[in-house]
């Protein structure tokens, strides 16, 4: 089995981060398991973003390491960071839907230009796929970002992270400027791509009902380090160990009151 086929996660291991003299993520260790949904819930500030960043080489390590672990224990062909097969491995899927798209190119231009930078063949199959997967016709080709809705422009993102066939896709709040019924659209949307293709996620966001629908666990962040680690099923249960995390839940009125309903 190619590495592009086989199912991919994430370890990274002290990872710090610094911007000057502040730093932003302090001695951070996680492991995204293939085909696992791992989400980071913090205040704004607290790091998620920056985690995402670091990964996809965004924004420079200080310290650590990242790297790509496979189902199979003794591979020793997994990309390095950095390379272009880790890039093509590893796709991420950006907040704002209305400033991550050009404005001033077709979506099939867009979907063009990764299959372009990657050296891949057969466009035009791929571009119909990918458009096919996330529920666009093929009269969106032709269109720019501003003849779409925010919910269409969310699809073209995620339409442009998969089309390079990834293993790990990074959510950086991929429904948050979104309404809410379209919300729901793109995370059952998300968690399709999921389990039909066995991708594994890590997602950031400031929603608790929204992680917890989609991820497995999840890790609380703040001040740019693990308050603590826990199944999503707890945290819906409200069994936590941290104040912090308490605090969390009690800011979010929504998620508690949907964790009462239950």
């Amino acid at each position: 089995m190619s590495t592009s086929q086989q199912g991919l996660g994430l370890s990274i291991q002290g990872l710090q981060v610094r911007f000057g003299d502040f730093t932003a993520i302090h001695d951070l260790s996680l492991t995204l398991a293939p085909g696992e949904s791992l989400g980071l819930v913090g205040e704004s500030g607290s790091g998620k973003s920056t985690i995402l960043r670091a990964v996809c080489g965004l924004v420079p390590r200080a310290a650590g390491t990242i790297r790509l672990v496979s189902e199979n224990e003794g591979s020793s062909t997994l990309p390095a960071p950095g390379s272009a097969a880790f890039r093509r491995s590893v796709q991420m899927v950006f907040q704002d839907p209305y400033g991550s798209l050009h404005p001033r190119q077709t979506v099939d231009r867009m979907l063009a230009e990764p299959l372009a930078i990657h050296r891949l063949g057969e466009p035009e199959a791929r571009i119909e796929a990918a458009l096919d997967a996330v529920g666009l016709g093929q009269g969106f080709r032709f269109r720019y970002a501003h003849q779409l809705s925010g919910g269409q422009r969310q699809r073209v993102a995620i339409a442009r992270a998969l089309i390079l066939e990834p293993q790990i896709l990074l959510l950086d709040e991929p429904t948050s400027a979104l309404d809410a019924s379209v919300q729901a659209e793109v995370l059952n949307l998300l968690e399709t791509l999921r389990r039909e293709r066995g991708l594994s996620f890590l997602m950031v966001s400031h929603d608790l009902a929204v992680v917890t629908h989609l991820c497995e666990r999840l890790v609380v962040m703040h001040r740019g380090r693990e308050v603590e680690t826990l199944a999503a099923s707890d945290l819906a249960g409200q069994r936590v160990r941290a104040d912090y995390t308490r605090q969390l839940m009690q800011a979010s009125a929504g998620f508690v009151r949907a964790a009462h309903a239950t």
